[in-house]
């Protein structure tokens, strides 16, 4: 687990653009059961989270279009057992971390793993963040 230090500013990066931070499963079942769209970012200490998940996400909330109904966060290492009741959702996705889930009415209905987030930019996961706001939001 990581220590708290290290982990609470890049929480509040995006508790302070409006996410909320999911610490227990019960948080994350009442979340994803929501009616709307919910974003549930898995945030991490990598590199990539850093880089481009984090700021992606918060690019993708700006201006106007489709949002979101409910913006969520977990952390990957630290809020392990909400991070683990989220994955259940993720299926048939394996675990990674970063990652973002979009969820329609309880029902996941976009997903973008690590693999799409690592070596692109923060516009790049904004833009595909902003299509899938447009197409289910």
């Amino acid at each position: 687990m990581y220590p708290p230090q290290l982990v609470m500013p890049m929480k509040a990066e995006l508790v302070n653009a409006g996410f909320e931070d999911l610490t227990s499963p019960e948080q994350v079942d009442a979340a994803v059961k929501t009616e709307g769209t919910v974003l549930v970012v898995v945030n991490s200490v990598c590199g990539c989270a850093a880089g481009a998940a984090r700021p992606g996400v918060k690019l993708s909330l700006q201006g106007d279009g489709h949002k979101p109904s409910k913006l969520t966060t977990v952390f990957a290492g630290f809020d392990t057992d909400a991070t683990n009741q989220a994955r259940r959702y993720f299926a048939p996705y394996p675990p990674s971390s970063p990652s973002i889930a979009l969820f329609k009415d309880g029902k996941l209905v976009h997903f973008i793993e690590r693999h799409h987030i690592e070596g692109r930019s923060a516009e790049m996961i904004a833009e595909h963040l902003k299509g899938a706001y447009a197409e289910f939001c």
